[in-house]
């Protein structure tokens, strides 16, 4: 399955571009010229999420934003599963069809394991990192696991699919970030039936589902990519990945590490805090 769907140019002012992967159509963005970044989403957004980021960086970085299969202008295929192993295994499969090198990946959400998960194997051909409210080891709060358990339930996984809850409820919602309307349509309308909605459906069941490959990330990352140079752009009010908890096991973890705390922002740092990340990575990346 495809999506008819055509962002707003004045928003989304990026030519579409297209890899076929082993599994599916997926679609990216490419822009500017210089030192790779490579921009990965989580649930329940796509490339749309950096926008405005790849806006300040084109022209000194070469950006790449991708929509994993079953977001953004990607296939639905039916017969992938839609998991973050599987997500990794495709991202891979983009970064060696570009043949990336000297690449930074910036992960916010799910993209941090899964573009984690692709730079660990790939470690040789990686600049760097920018971390953004996400995690590379197993989820153990009570709050995520309880928020993964409901949101798995049949009736819950029903208003997922048919009213699209996680972008509605949790994008959307009073505690996400401030959106236009025609911001917001750009969420809403690349997700626009229950078909389409399939791959986050898969996400929430990932917090405790994808807990081997969390716990292998946990071992590979420092091993692998520890004494990488390394960013961390935080948004203190995030409810979801609780800066309290999870900088320390940053900070731990990179023996090159600078962390940006965005004090107004929240879990989508993107939205909240553009211009920060902007001159951060600008900053830490020269």
């Amino acid at each position: 399955m495809m999506i008819d769907f055509v962002p707003d140019d004045g928003l989304y002012p990026f030519a579409s571009r297209w890899f076929d992967s082993s599994v599916g159509r997926l679609h990216y963005m490419d822009e500017g010229s210089g030192p790779p970044l490579l921009f990965c989403h989580g649930s329940p957004t796509w490339s749309f999420l950096y926008r405005k980021i790849v806006k300040g960086l084109r022209d000194r970085y070469r950006c790449i934003a991708v929509d994993y299969l079953g977001f953004g202008l990607s296939e639905r295929p039916a017969s992938f599963g839609y998991t973050i192993a599987e997500h990794t295994t495709v991202l891979g499969e983009l970064v060696d069809h570009l043949q990336l090198d000297g690449f930074i990946v910036m992960g916010q959400d799910w993209g941090g394991p899964i573009g984690l998960g692709a730079a660990t194997e790939r470690a040789d051909r990686v600049r760097g990192m920018v971390l953004g409210n996400t995690v590379f080891w197993p989820i153990e709060p009570l709050a995520n696991r309880a928020f993964s358990v409901i949101m798995s339930s049949r009736p819950m996984q029903r208003r997922i699919l048919e009213r699209n809850l996680l972008v509605e409820q949790f994008l959307l919602g009073r505690l996400g970030p401030t959106l236009t309307d025609v911001e917001a349509d750009q969420y809403r309308m690349v997700q626009p039936t229950a078909e389409a909605r399939c791959g986050l459906a898969v996400m929430p069941r990932e917090i405790r589902v994808a807990r081997p490959l969390l716990e292998r990330l946990a071992e590979d990352v420092p091993a692998l990519l520890g004494d990488k140079r390394t960013l961390a752009v935080w948004g203190m009010r995030d409810m979801v990945f609780r800066p309290r908890a999870c900088l320390p096991r940053i900070r731990a973890t990179f023996t090159d590490l600078e962390v940006v705390e965005l004090s107004q922002a929240g879990h989508f740092i993107q939205e909240d805090a553009p211009d920060q990340i902007v001159s951060a990575i600008a900053s830490r990346f020269p």
